[in-house]
């Protein structure tokens, strides 16, 4: 199995190789290219997203700044997606955002972790779950979402929430760790 498979499996791999490395230099440079875009160069951004995100829906508007560790290569975003400024990915694997979503600012979506065990995280080791979130959903803004974390459709997760575990479709949450407050119609 390559590093890169093992990015993908959950299993423990180091983030250092050479080849990881020059991927992740390439999508920062793409991401530096969009962050210093001006406002009104809509179609520039527009084209650099297409290059930097591996499935990119219609009528997807991503604000800058925008973090990421891979610049979007291993997302999936629907169609009709806002993301307000400053969302941080770290999308050392497959995040998914499904339709008509709305990411409020200062969003942390996060799919690459690290192990407990102090040594392997003094070696460097780290692994990756993946985040999902699904349509017709609003985070609002300073939400964190956790590695492995499904949120489902129809979602609101309330500002400066941290969602640790799945959410249901249909909920409204909030907190820290998030919990359901009630459902919604």
């Amino acid at each position: 199995m390559t590093q890169f498979d093992q990015m993908h499996s959950g299993e423990l791999y180091l983030p250092t190789e050479p080849d990881i490395l020059y991927e992740q230099l390439n999508c920062q440079d793409l991401l530096y290219d969009f962050n210093h875009t001006r406002p009104s160069q809509r179609k520039k951004r527009e084209e650099l997203l297409k290059i930097m995100f591996n499935e990119l829906g219609e009528n997807v508007y991503i604000k800058p700044p925008l973090n990421a560790n891979r610049g979007g290569h291993f997302y999936k975003i629907g169609n009709n997606v806002y993301i307000n400024y400053n969302l941080t990915m770290v999308d050392d694997t497959r995040i998914t955002i499904g339709s008509h979503t709305m990411i409020g600012p200062n969003v942390t979506l996060i799919a690459g972790t690290h192990p407990l065990e102090t040594q392997l995280r003094k070696e460097g080791y780290q692994y990756n779950l993946p985040v999902s979130i699904g349509e017709n959903s609003w985070l609002g803004a300073n939400v964190t979402v956790l590695q492995g974390v499904t949120i489902g459709n129809n979602v609101v997760v309330g500002a400066n929430s941290l969602v640790t575990k799945d959410i249901p479709d249909n909920t409204l949450v909030m907190g820290s760790p998030a919990k359901i407050v009630t459902n919604l119609d």
